[in-house]
């Protein structure tokens, strides 16, 4: 902090978001934009170079992501705070990035006042958290314990994100289709759901499958 203002640095891989945000602080007293990067390798070394007092990183950026940004970051010795900006607010993003080392996850929809107000309470090391955040870790902790899908769940479960029956899903994974409804069944009831749909969003709500037509 120089002057009582706080030293902020904006990263993210889209000029035009970074600028959006750089205009929508410039009015907020207190802040002072420092620098800005379009990567994640180019974020540790700027912080590593200036020692802002917050760093606002997105998630998903090419040479360097997000989450591995943050935690170089968080243990580089420089006293900076990271506050996660982003679209992404699935269960398995936001883990990752605290686990990393951030002290706040926001959607890129928060207003220019929960912003200014997130960053002025991450560099005093207050967690700050987007109010949808909040509410998917508290349902999340009020969940029953997750028993985690086997390789073979998750091939399955793969296969019905891309569509095929449990006949196709037999072939792909050389098993009978009578072992592929005993495998269905037991995802369905480690994810509490009725039905292959639901079963699909769920696990990809949990970072558990890849998106459909994804390469295998």
């Amino acid at each position: 902090m120089t002057d009582g203002r706080l030293r902020v640095i904006v990263v993210d891989d889209h000029s035009v978001m970074r600028a959006g945000v750089v205009a929508l602080l410039a009015p907020e007293p207190g802040i002072e934009i420092v620098g800005e990067a379009g990567d994640g390798r180019e974020a540790v070394e700027l912080v590593e170079r200036l020692a802002p007092d917050v760093a606002l990183i997105d998630l998903r950026m090419p040479v360097l992501d997000g989450v591995s940004a943050t935690a170089r970051i968080a243990g580089g010795g420089t006293g900076t705070r990271v506050l996660i900006l982003t679209t992404y607010d699935t269960d398995a993003e936001i883990e990752r990035a605290i686990e990393a080392g951030a002290v706040g996850y926001l959607l890129k929809d928060t207003t220019r006042e929960q912003l200014a107000d997130a960053i002025r309470s991450a560099a005093r090391g207050e967690t700050v958290l987007a109010p949808r955040v909040a509410e998917r870790l508290v349902a999340r902790m009020r969940r029953p314990a997750q028993v985690p899908l086997t390789a073979r769940e998750v091939d399955v479960l793969n296969a019905v994100a891309d569509g095929l029956s449990n006949a196709d899903i037999g072939k792909r994974l050389v098993i009978a289709e009578a072992t592929v409804k005993t495998h269905l069944l037991r995802v369905f009831a480690k994810l509490d759901v009725s039905d292959r749909t639901h079963a699909v969003v769920v696990a990809m709500e949990r970072g558990l499958l890849q998106r459909p037509g994804a390469s295998r």
